[in-house]
């Protein structure tokens, strides 16, 4: 029968490409010479820290990250940036998690939206991931069409494709 999974995955080597790609832009740009801004990828825990000396400079960086990650393929909704918070050194730091599987709210959500599209096909929740098996292979991309145009928060990437 065929079937497909709905996930969220990130793809760490890309993070780690934009990473280094916004590092690479802050040490050109002129704004942010003679200033202390650091970007650190934790790769083992999916968090990036960022530390620059104010508010403005802050934005101007989150912009900068958003930007490399969308011309690397990445969707930026993966990204959870943190609050704003002062250092001892008087500088501004910001955590951002990289959002990872699918929360089962949101899976929730993911199964009613394609059981409210009366096609033959069957949702599953399996631990972070949402798979859907069906018997005809254009009633699956159907739901993958309708996912596609709906907005759950996070970016979905449909994989595993069984006929």
């Amino acid at each position: 029968m065929p079937s497909f999974d709905i996930v969220n995955e990130v793809d760490l080597q890309e993070v780690d490409n934009a990473v280094n790609n916004t590092k690479r832009e802050v040490s050109t740009r002129y704004d942010f010479r003679q200033t202390r801004t650091e970007v650190e990828f934790n790769r083992k825990e999916k968090n990036i820290a960022l530390q620059t000396s104010d508010d403005m400079k802050m934005e101007a960086l989150k912009d900068m990250m958003i930007n490399h990650f969308i011309k690397r393929s990445l969707d930026p909704k993966c990204i959870d940036f943190g609050e704003n918070e002062g250092t001892s050194q008087g500088q501004i730091k910001c955590s951002a998690a990289l959002q990872e599987g699918i929360a089962r709210e949101v899976a929730q959500k993911i199964v009613k939206q394609i059981k409210g599209l009366k096609i033959k096909v069957q949702p599953a929740i399996q631990e972070d991931q949402v798979r859907v098996t069906g018997k005809k292979i254009d009633d699956l991309q159907a739901v993958i069409s309708a996912m596609k145009s709906e907005n759950f928060g996070i970016p979905l990437q449909f994989t595993n494709m069984k006929k």
